[in-house]
């Protein structure tokens, strides 16, 4: 039905009836909206996911249908040989044993320690506290590049190269600004109210931490452990610096070993991909959705 309108065109209708008109075109303008969100959000991961789906396809194609034009994305026939073969050329358990025993210690000293520092910063009262704390986000500024070659002079003066130690030690004296930036920005959406009352009741600073705060951090410290599982997993540049021997190499740093100027074996080095990619593809489903309320909860409150 037409809405009736004065001589001038404007609409008679006005009150409750003209809201109503308003209220009946929000829902379909609302629907319009998110439908247009959602296609571009599918055409959007499905442009970032084919570097992935062509990786798993190629791990289980043969040497012809790799280079093949048009390009094969279904596999025939499905070459589970190429995994086996991948594990013949290279030990590929062995460097994933490595990268796996790096990235657990490594997670643990970032958790922990982070988690200490941001509560000194958070909650306890020191001089030179808040100089302290803008030196240590300055430092975020300062590229990793910049302190590679002291790092391997002290390294190699304390006899540890070629060990996994420059690898898992360094974590456990602070987890990195960022980390802590996180963790601290935190502690301060919780009220000092669960200090007091614990204080009260003859709780120290560590069991106050330990047993108070540390739990009800638990989304933040599960998005620092994918932050810093990520970033020990896929390290390539710290354990070509430390990390000389074949057996101690990391799963990033063995794969170089398929890569041959002269062997155009594809397929196999994208089947020993796959044994540094699946893991994290597990980790970011399982722990998706701390990672994200992590990541959003750090900047509810700072002062």
């Amino acid at each position: 039905m037409a809405i009736p309108t004065s001589k001038s065109g404007s609409n008679v209708l006005t009150g409750p009836v003209a809201r109503r008109h308003v209220r009946a075109r929000r829902p379909l303008r609302r629907y319009l909206v998110r439908t247009v969100q959602y296609v571009v959000m599918v055409v959007l991961s499905a442009i970032f996911m084919i570097p992935l789906i062509w990786m798993i396809s190629s791990s289980l194609k043969t040497q012809g249908q790799v280079f093949a034009y048009p390009p094969v994305w279904i596999p025939d026939p499905i070459q589970w040989s190429n995994y086996a073969e991948a594990l013949r050329r290279a030990p590929l358990l062995r460097w994933l044993m490595n990268t796996a025993t790096i990235t657990a210690f490594a997670i643990t000293g970032n958790v922990l320690t982070s988690s200490m520092v941001a509560f000194g910063f958070a909650r306890l009262r020191f001089p030179g506290r808040g100089p302290l704390f803008i030196l240590l986000l300055s430092t975020m500024m300062l590229p990793d590049v910049v302190t590679l070659i002291p790092r391997f002079i002290l390294f190699r003066w304390l006899g540890w190269l070629d060990t996994f130690l420059p690898l898992i030690v360094p974590p456990f004296f602070g987890g990195g600004p960022f980390n802590i930036f996180l963790v601290r920005q935190f502690y301060l959406t919780i009220p000092r109210d669960f200090d007091e009352a614990a204080r009260i009741d003859g709780a120290s600073n560590w069991q106050i931490w330990w047993l108070i705060l540390a739990p009800l951090t638990k989304p933040v410290l599960i998005a620092i452990g994918i932050f810093s599982f990520v970033h020990h997993w896929n390290d390539f540049l710290l354990p070509l610096i430390y990390l000389f021997s074949e057996r101690n190499k990391t799963l990033a740093l063995g794969l170089r070993a398929f890569i041959n100027p002269s062997d155009a074996s594809w397929h196999i080095s994208m089947a020993a991909s796959m044994f540094l990619v699946v893991p994290i593809l597990v980790l970011f489903f399982f722990g998706q959705r701390y990672f994200i309320r992590g990541v959003v909860m750090t900047g509810i409150q700072g002062r």
